[in-house]
């Protein structure tokens, strides 16, 4: 078996008992357990705001609020980028370079499912996010976003669909809904997350392809291009008659929100129905937005970070423009940032204190944020998983309440918080 090898303990391999940013790595070689590590009495931290924890002893039955354990679901994934969950219990996990891989923790293994589009996997560019559609298997499509080469060397953000196998697995009849315009000679920046509205809305995030003219003119101010923008279609890549700028000539019909740099996180909350997003910022100027139909997210006239290098102000801050829509969580220039990637609403029962927070993965900031509120109180509330040192590439709940995380580093695990 390669490296790419299932980690089997019913499935499983706990690989240390861990709460939030705490202690030191200890041991993070595997080891096999056929016990629940809760259940041995061991002890376990609990992570505040500031990354200390406190250490209380757990018995079996018991659950220290805010406290999990790590165990590795499998690993040796190339550039892991989107985690899938199954009602079934498996996983489909999206590889940067082009490969879908479907992963069956009960039968210990990982079966690459063939049928996906050719990819431009070149810089931060290839298959990014996969979503089944919300009827799924009624409907019984998976959606893609990744990134395509047009003529040259010029690629843009793509967005597809196939009629996913999951017994005999296999993409079947894949079809292009979309292509973000206009093409252009750049391998960053491509975004690209999807989410579904209550309506059956298709969201896709697109990023500003790492245009570096910092003014009114940017991709992201300019209702003409999709670059820097939210997308919003139909199921079938159609255009929605109530997007918020069909009646306007010079605008794209397909955009929904726009002055966005690079959203790499999009998910939908399980109470208001309102998308939330985990959006890139330039040196530092990291933010968590919440999206609403035809509004302006600043990029790059107003923003909270600064520029790579000098340390200078990138335009205003949001609150001096009435004009746009400022973040309902910033990490501002000096702050050290929050690079986010994946994030979603946890809405299992495992940890009930999490129900309804939503987590945003790190990348450069090598941690697991769990931010709580609502639109207007919105606050990080607990880090996680800082002690690792993980590139955390995506994050979502699975049927069993446990939280996945794809890790973006050598050996490559998915992995799974369950509590402790």
């Amino acid at each position: 078996m390669n490296r790419r090898q299932f980690l089997r303990a019913g499935g499983l391999v706990a690989v240390g008992t861990v709460a939030g940013c705490a202690g030191s790595r200890g041991d993070d070689s595997p080891r096999v357990t056929t016990d629940s590590p809760a259940a041995t009495g061991e002890t376990t931290g609990s992570a505040t705001t500031d990354g200390s924890t406190t250490t209380t002893e757990t018995t079996a039955g018991d659950h220290t609020p805010g406290a999990y354990t790590v165990q590795t679901v499998a690993e040796g994934f190339a550039s892991p980028w989107s985690l899938e969950p199954l009602a079934d219990g498996r996983l489909l996990v999206t590889e940067q370079g082009g490969r879908l891989q479907l992963v069956d923790p009960a039968a210990g293994t990982v079966t690459r499912v063939p049928g996906m589009p050719t990819v431009f996997a070149r810089g931060q560019g290839g298959l990014l996010d996969a979503t089944l559609h919300p009827e799924f298997p009624a409907e019984p499509f998976l959606y893609l976003t990744y990134s395509a080469a047009g003529e040259g060397s010029e690629s843009t953000t793509h967005v597809g669909r196939g009629r996913v196998d999951l017994d005999a697995p296999r993409l079947r009849s894949f079809e292009r809904l979309h292509a973000a315009e206009p093409f252009v000679e750049s391998s960053g920046h491509y975004g690209s997350r999807i989410a579904f509205d209550r309506e059956g809305g298709l969201y896709v995030s697109v990023g500003d392809r790492q245009f570096k003219n910092f003014g009114p003119d940017h991709h992201g101010q300019r209702l003409d291009t999709e670059l820097g923008a939210i997308l919003r279609l139909e199921a079938d890549g159609g255009v929605p008659a109530d997007n918020p700028f069909v009646d306007e000539p010079d605008a794209r019909d397909t955009i929904f929100s726009y002055g966005h740099r690079n959203v790499q996180g999009l998910a939908r909350h399980p109470e208001t129905g309102a998308i939330w997003a985990s959006e890139f910022g330039e040196q530092d100027g990291d933010e968590v937005n919440v999206l609403r139909r035809g509004d302006n997210y600043g990029w790059p006239v107003a923003d909270e970070g600064c520029t790579y290098g000098s340390g200078d102000p990138i335009g205003v801050s949001h609150s001096d423009r009435a004009d746009v829509t400022a973040p309902v969580v910033s990490w501002p220039c000096g702050s050290g940032g929050f690079p986010p990637s994946g994030a979603a609403f946890y809405d299992g029962d495992g940890f009930p204190e999490w129900r309804g927070d939503f987590f945003v993965g790190g990348l450069a900031s090598r941690s697991l944020v769990r931010i709580g509120g609502d639109r207007e109180t919105a606050a990080v509330e607990q880090v996680l998983l800082a002690e690792r040192e993980w590139r955390l590439r995506d994050v979502a709940t699975a049927p069993d309440g446990s939280l996945l995380v794809a890790v973006d580093d050598d050996p490559a695990p998915v992995v799974r918080l369950v509590p402790a």
